[in-house]
């Protein structure tokens, strides 16, 4: 007995052959959902499934192949779907070997029913000149391996309009330095799992609202060129990078997240982010204290602040050369904006993370929540109990009436 789990309108194939009961069902379902596993027949019952299917239109179709050798047809697969009409293409070769499945580029020159498309692992893409998505709108690629930088131009090119793109790649896989120029983009997500090399990315979307940028280890550049429109960036675990003024473009950013590896990213200077409300920025290195002190006096409009410290255990000594509390002027976000105060896992021994509480609180005159959490403390450590229960009598204390 075959095994075949409906959900909603979906159909989710485990084998090849189906009981009675559903062999008509399945026909009328718009999202098939294959899954090769052991099956030895797998890329043919898939083109005769494909073709066997009467719904009016192929909402989804989602094919995942265990084994290189049952990947053959894919180019059958496919355009039996473009054929179908299919509205949104996933197809994941999970394989050993990059590269090893090549999509087909003749049936890209024109298609105006797709909006999404998510190709994932040991997929190549050496595209032809002409190239048409043109009703494109999601586009998500997982270690796929182009040919050239040529090859992602014309893709990205070739659909005008797409407002969602994510990339995860190792940047020494076929492209070094990738430019990604989409007037119509909305949405960007690079996750980059490559340490070290010259290449990195150039960003030109003038449309770009939502931005998150993960992984850049020792990259060698990151230029976001254009994106006056951008409402969210989130930069995490970037490290070493050579031009050190990536955030300088994001100054209009209405909410900023910063997990810095090391903090060696020059934040902007004479830059003022005139949009940014919300500022999330992890604690967990020495040098925290100053891009704080800097983002502060750089963004008068901000009216919600997070500091997360993400480990459990964190420096002890206080940053050489570093005295929050001679600074001559109280910055103007803390003066007449900022209502939320929020601090994750605080390191409430450290001095250099007390003074930056109580000084916040102090001066926050437009504060209506705080909210500060410490790492737990076992019950029987009675000492460090009470000595955390005076540390937020202390800081209560300093919050204005």
């Amino acid at each position: 007995m075959a095994h075949v789990f409906v959900f909603n309108r979906s159909v989710i194939w485990e084998t090849s052959v189906l009981s009675k009961q559903w062999r008509s069902l399945w026909k009328v379902l718009p999202d098939l959902n294959f899954n090769s596993g052991n099956h030895q027949t797998f890329s043919e019952d898939v083109c005769r499934s494909l073709i066997s299917h009467k719904a009016p239109v192929l909402d989804s179709l989602h094919v995942e192949v265990a084994d290189e050798s049952d990947a053959s047809d894919v180019g059958i697969w496919i355009g039996i779907a473009f054929a179908r009409h299919v509205r949104k293409l996933v197809l994941s070769f999970p394989f050993q070997v990059e590269g090893s499945v090549r999509f087909p580029s003749a049936l890209c020159s024109f298609n105006y029913t797709l909006e999404s498309l998510t190709l994932k692992y040991s997929i190549h893409l050496d595209l032809p000149s002409r190239i048409c998505f043109k009703s494109l709108r999601e586009l998500h690629l997982y270690y796929t391996l182009f040919k050239d930088g040529e090859s992602v131009s014309k893709l990205l090119c070739g659909c005008p309009r797409l407002a969602d793109l994510v990339l995860h790649r190792i940047r020494n896989y076929g492209v070094e330095t990738l430019t990604i120029a989409v007037p119509s983009l909305q949405r960007l997500t690079i996750e980059d799992g490559h340490f070290g090399g010259d290449g990195g990315y150039v960003i030109n979307s003038p449309s770009l609202k939502y931005l998150n940028l993960n992984g850049f280890n020792k990259l060698g550049f990151c230029l976001v060129e254009n994106a006056p429109e951008l409402v969210e960036a989130i930069i995490t675990k970037v490290s070493v990078i050579t031009n050190e003024n990536m955030l300088e473009p994001l100054t209009s950013a209405k909410r900023l997240s910063l997990r810095l590896i090391t903090l060696k990213i020059k934040f902007p200077t004479g830059k003022i982010f005139y949009r940014l409300l919300s500022l999330e920025l992890h604690t967990n290195k020495e040098e925290w204290c100053n891009p704080l002190s800097l983002m502060l006096d750089s963004s008068p409009k901000l009216q919600i602040l997070k500091l997360i410290d993400p480990y459990q255990f964190s420096v002890k000594d206080c940053p050489v050369g570093w005295e929050w509390s001679q600074r001559k002027c109280v910055p103007e976000c803390l003066l007449f904006h900022l209502e939320t105060f929020l601090w994750t896992r605080y390191q409430w021994q450290r001095e250099d993370e007390h003074e930056v509480a109580t000084y916040i609180l102090k001066n926050a005159r437009r504060l209506k929540k705080a909210f500060i959490s410490t790492v737990a403390i076992n019950s029987k450590e009675l000492e460090k109990l009470e000595k955390r229960r005076e540390m937020f009598n202390q800081l209560a204390t300093e919050v204005r009436d």
